[in-house]
């Protein structure tokens, strides 16, 4: 598996629906990209300049809501994942 280091933290995004309400199937480019995802790792926390480690707010399990353009897309392991910083989520969702 993969270990975040640092505020980052790896998550899975939720895959789009394929077809309209109406039943017509978009085309790739038509698309909008996801904004949610499940967090599946966590990093330790930012280090701060005099050494002292900030918690982190996300845990394993949480379903976030995060900037459009964000993060890394990674692939391992024949999954998809996105690496974000923690600054780039913008909501918890309950």
């Amino acid at each position: 598996m993969l270990k975040p280091l640092g505020d980052r933290v790896i998550v899975t995004v939720d895959k789009e629906e394929e077809k309209t309400v109406g039943g017509i199937v978009l085309a790739n480019n038509a698309k909008e990209k996801p904004q949610t995802a499940e967090v599946v790792a966590v990093g330790a926390g930012a280090v701060t300049e005099d050494g002292k480690k900030l918690p982190m707010n996300i845990k394993v399990g949480d379903k976030i809501l995060f900037d459009k353009y964000a993060g890394s897309n990674v692939k391992y392991d024949d999954n998809e994942y996105l690496i974000l910083h923690e600054k780039d989520v913008m909501a918890i969702v309950e």
